[in-house]
């Protein structure tokens, strides 16, 4: 439903001007009821002066008269027509100061890893705006040489599902288009549930091939001759020839 504006000096109003229960005021204006038993106590909105909401053009006097006879009846905004078509229209995502310095670097990460993603979507996920999307793609932006690609999902600007269903999305219309992906967007496609679940990666072979591992004593089927000896055969050493001289003395 929709909520009148200056809602709390609109909840002022009604609870100096009216006898409408505070759960009826609450839920027309869009706030709790305990709060308006604080403006109707005083610890709540002081120094707010009351907005009528009959004056103003939200609310009728007759729509007043039930709510106050009624205390089950939930009180409608007034139709007006010239507030069609004005609800909150949608912009970009709203970034904290303390992150709006690391947008460009997704933006670059996106770019360089992402290139399907249209600057809209781009705009959407971290936030930003489209001339400095472009800027970026052009590599014309002003801090370029110092930018590093960064994933905004590890610097919070989005949620990895966002991420996911944007790339998923951008893959349909690349598909519908008639564009032919390559095997490196396909694998980027696979969502993060998908890539955790999934087989792990083989492992990059050795440059030296033939080396195996293999304990003492034991030798490779292809040799027999390269044994390696036992430790205690080296301190076994045969005894020299002046120590037969001694013992034939």
């Amino acid at each position: 439903m929709s909520k009148p504006i200056m809602a709390k000096a609109t909840a002022v109003w009604l609870v100096d001007n009216t006898t409408i229960s505070f759960k009826q005021i609450a839920d027309f204006c869009g706030l709790h009821e305990l709060e308006v038993q604080g403006i109707a106590d005083g610890d709540v909105a002081t120094g707010v002066k009351g907005f009528d909401p009959i004056t103003n053009n939200q609310l009728t006097q007759e729509e007043i008269d039930k709510a106050e006879a009624d205390p089950l009846h939930k009180l409608q905004l007034k139709y007006n027509a010239a507030a069609v078509g004005e609800e909150k229209r949608r912009g970009p995502r709203y970034t904290p100061l303390s992150k709006r310095q690391d947008r460009p670097a997704s933006i670059l990460w996106l770019v360089k890893f992402h290139p399907e993603l249209t600057d809209g979507q781009i705009s959407k996920l971290v936030g930003t705006t489209k001339p400095t999307i472009q800027s970026i793609r052009e590599r014309t932006h002003w801090n370029i040489s110092n930018i590093q690609p960064i994933d905004p999902v590890a610097l919070g600007l989005c949620k990895q599902s966002e991420l996911d269903a944007a790339v998923q999305k951008a893959a349909a219309k690349k598909a519908r288009d008639g564009e032919v992906m390559s095997d490196e967007e396909r694998r980027k496609l696979v969502s993060t549930e998908q890539s955790l679940d999934g087989d792990p990666e083989p492992k990059i072979p050795t440059a030296i091939s033939g080396l195996e591992t293999f304990t003492l004593g034991d030798a490779p089927d292809d040799d027999a001759s390269d044994e390696v000896p036992d430790a205690d055969s080296f301190f076994n050493l045969p005894d020299s020839d002046d120590d037969d001289e001694e013992d034939a003395r």
